[in-house]
């Protein structure tokens, strides 16, 4: 029952947003305007909860994500879900966000010992290819080849495709799917 009243209540968010979405695209200043309000409420819940370690980001990633909707307004497709759309543009801000972000600490990072980088032994490395060639062993060809040219030698994926005789978009589709399959194999779900 109560699943049924969360569906009912979703639709509701989704129509009302849609109608007002509609009436200010047709040029109605106040529907538009309400538009932004409701969908300022859905955005901060939406990424609340997928920042919540970060909660200080939420308010900017709101303001990002409202201003690539207005900007994307034109592409919408009134004959799909219209949070499903805007969902979309939100995780696109969020995936930015974090790359943002991990680029400054990356960047801040000190090094606390001038040492430390050479310190390592050099069995480690040859044990983590020796780790990550083990993994890969476990993929069929048409997903193990393209992330060795493309993600390990640095192929693009034009010249991936010709060595391994895939089409371009094969590669991509291996590329996605056995990174998919690794991360599935280390985390012990196969």
């Amino acid at each position: 029952m109560q699943r049924i009243e969360e569906t009912s209540r979703l639709n509701a968010g989704e129509e009302k947003l849609r109608n007002l979405l509609m009436r200010g695209l047709a040029g109605e200043e106040a529907a538009y305007r309400g538009f932004l309000q409701e969908l300022s409420a859905h955005l901060r819940a939406f990424l609340r909860k997928r920042l919540a370690r970060l909660p200080d980001e939420v308010e900017d990633l709101v303001q990002e994500s409202l201003l690539a909707v207005h900007n994307q307004r034109h592409t919408y497709d009134p004959g799909q879900p219209l949070t499903a759309w805007i969902h979309a543009i939100a995780k696109y801000k969020l995936v930015d966000l974090l790359r943002r972000r991990e680029k400054r600490e990356l960047l801040t990072d000190p090094l606390e010992d001038e040492f430390s980088l050479v310190s390592a032994a050099d069995t480690e490395a040859a044990d983590a290819r020796r780790d990550l060639g083990k993994l890969l062993a476990q993929l069929p060809d048409r997903q193990r080849l393209p992330i060795v040219h493309v993600k390990l030698e640095g192929l693009s994926v034009a010249e991936a495709a010709k060595r391994t005789g895939l089409s371009e978009s094969a590669v991509k589709v291996g590329v996605h799917r056995g990174l998919k399959a690794l991360a599935a194999i280390i985390r012990g779900d196969v």
